[in-house]
């Protein structure tokens, strides 16, 4: 037997590694590559699909109920053309795609959101029916989901994992990982014939389930179902006109430090219902989920940390010289304890 020099062995477990890293990179791109196009073919079949589903959320060991009806109509709209020699136009009716929802929660008192394209109404038992400028419904499935997902791309990572059965359908796993600490794991069973969800859940970097959706049934069909023609014929309540956007510069008080790509997309100032208590916000996302943080006076002189969770959500408030931060959202702990933290003030707030 021929014994090779400790040179070629050296050079040929160098040659072994490069070709299994080769190999091993290849293999990761083209799992990250799978997920995304399972993900796009997700927010495609949201917006394009005429479906009729039901899922629960469980949370806390408990269950919530929703039944969620999406489809689309083809919706004639009126166009002025101009003819190119006349500064009159003409008149040509185009067709639009139109999305219709109706998302329901099945237990306690009645709540609906409904959409017709870009208007959103909510029917909640607290409050008189209102509607709201807006493109999507605000429910448990982030909107994301039915949007662009290539925002995700600076702080997540896809990764295709490998085939399962859910609901009885062959359903593909994709898992949305954070690149840092600061949030949450989801991981998606895919519908591998619609390419619609079946199943979702929300895990921390240690693999611990803190929330998930389960689909109970699902309903895909050529035509659209008679509760959404019914919708689509329905006069929504008038749209609230919402106060323009404040900026942080407005209050007496910012946030210096969130998790990076968070952006703030809104913030207000208002009175919490039934009270002259003023409360102040802002909002912030990061494409997948959002932070809120509110500061109002507080007749306490200082109190610790609390916290509660609430599946993935956590809600955390503290008191400091008569004022308390609260900080919302589906984060860890540590995370929202350096945010509130943070916070820094001019001056006290005040009522408005």
């Amino acid at each position: 037997m021929k014994i090779l020099s400790p040179k070629l062995l050296t050079k040929l477990f160098s040659l072994h590694f490069l070709i299994s890293a080769c190999f091993s990179f290849s293999a990761i791109a083209a799992d990250a590559e799978q997920a995304r196009l399972s993900l796009e073919r997700l927010s495609k079949s949201l917006r394009e699909l005429n479906f009729n589903t039901s899922f629960v959320v469980v949370k806390n060991n408990q269950a919530e109920p929703y039944h969620w009806l999406h489809g689309v109509v083809d919706a004639p709209e009126n166009k002025n053309v101009n003819d190119g020699e006349s500064s009159k136009g003409e008149r040509e009716t185009v067709i639009k795609k139109v999305e219709l929802e109706i998302l329901a929660l099945l237990n306690g008192p009645r709540r609906d959101i409904l959409r017709i394209g870009n208007t959103v109404s909510y029917i909640e038992p607290e409050y008189a029916p209102y509607s709201i400028d807006s493109s999507q419904i605000s429910g448990p499935i982030p909107a994301v989901f039915g949007r662009d997902i290539s925002i995700l791309d600076s702080n997540y990572h896809f990764v295709s994992v490998g085939k399962s059965r859910v609901l009885g359908r062959a359903a593909q796993l994709i898992r949305i990982v954070p690149q840092d600490e600061h949030r949450y794991g989801y991981w998606l069973w895919l519908d591998q014939d619609s390419g619609l969800m079946l199943k979702l859940a929300v895990i921390t970097r240690k693999g611990k389930l803190l929330e998930q959706i389960q689909f109970t049934h699902l309903e895909i069909s050529e035509t659209l179902s008679d509760n959404l023609k019914n919708l689509y014929v329905t006069e929504l309540p008038k749209v609230i006109e919402l106060s323009a956007k404040n900026t942080s510069t407005d209050f007496a008080w910012q946030v210096n430090w969130l998790p990076s790509g968070f952006k703030e997309i809104k913030s207000d100032r208002h009175r919490i219902n039934g009270s002259k208590q003023a409360v102040e916000f802002m909002l912030f996302n990061d494409g997948l989920i959002d932070i809120s943080v509110y500061v109002n006076p507080s007749a306490e002189k200082k109190r610790a940390i609390e916290y509660a969770n609430d599946g993935a959500t956590l809600v955390l408030n503290q008191v400091v010289n008569n004022v308390e931060v609260s900080v919302v959202g589906k984060i860890p702990l540590a995370s929202a304890k350096k945010i509130v933290n943070s916070v820094s003030f001019t001056h006290k707030p005040t009522t408005p």
